[in-house]
């Protein structure tokens, strides 16, 4: 049966590329409204004319979701224009491996700004609306990395293992208000996320994986797709989802 979401508003994070805009892309097939947030503002500017093009309504809001007055406009933005809004997948993220002892430290601040309050602040913002509707979903992407902890990942372990520990608080919280809360766990994911390590990373990531084939951003949304899309007693709390080749 295919899945329908008209009626429905869906605002992604991290939007320009990936998993973001694979999910933006598959909602809008799916019938939803979706606003788009990310820094790359002519990637996001595309991708809404691209969804109107094809029937679609769409909004683009360039947004740093680690600034909270830059993910307040973009929540309210979407609520005033779009109408409501009944989902929120906090999909932007940034990961930066390598060993702890001589880490450039403002890879540390890039993550736990993105990872961390850009989930935080867009989160804090959409509550209240979702509240006063009586309905949401909130849906926070992590990774793999939130739930094992592996050396020369440490402080992406960390940033991913919040948002899951945030996540599990949260949607305990929401219970009464009828908001539910979801965590997406994806293992390797064939997306530009990687692309930003330095060179001596990627050659050990490069190692790694070697031999696995991994999921694509469609698959995720697809993942994402699912979670949404549930009957309003069924509350997915957690998807972890890895290639079928990879063993960590």
């Amino acid at each position: 049966m295919a899945i329908d979401l008209s009626d429905r508003v869906v605002a992604v994070t991290g939007a320009s590329s990936g998993i973001g805009e694979a999910t933006a892309l598959a909602c809008a097939r799916a019938g939803a409204a979706v606003a788009l947030a990310a820094r790359r503002s002519e990637r996001i500017d595309e991708l809404a004319r691209r969804i109107v093009a094809d029937g679609g309504r769409a909004i683009s809001v360039p947004t740093d979701v680690g600034e909270e007055d830059q993910a307040r406009a973009f929540i309210e933005r979407t609520n005033a224009e779009l109408g409501r809004l009944d989902v929120l997948v906090n999909n932007a993220g940034v990961m930066l491996l390598g060993p702890i002892e001589n880490a450039p430290t403002e890879e540390w601040r890039r993550m736990i700004h993105v990872n961390l309050f850009g989930v935080l602040y867009c989160t804090h913002a959409a509550l209240p609306i979702m509240h006063s509707q009586g309905e949401g979903h909130i849906v926070n992407v992590s990774s793999v990395a939130g739930r094992v902890a592996r050396a020369g990942s440490g402080v992406y372990n960390l940033t991913k293992f919040g948002v899951g520990a945030f996540s599990e608080s949260l949607r305990q919280e929401c219970v009464a208000m009828g908001v539910r809360v979801s965590v997406i766990e994806p293992g390797a994911v064939a997306t530009e996320l990687a692309a930003h390590n330095r060179p001596e990373v990627l050659e050990q990531m490069a190692k790694r994986f070697a031999g696995v084939t991994r999921l694509s951003a469609d698959e995720i949304a697809d993942a994402i797709l699912y979670t949404i899309s549930r009957p309003p007693n069924v509350s997915v709390n957690e998807v972890l989802i890895r290639p079928s080749g990879q063993v960590g």
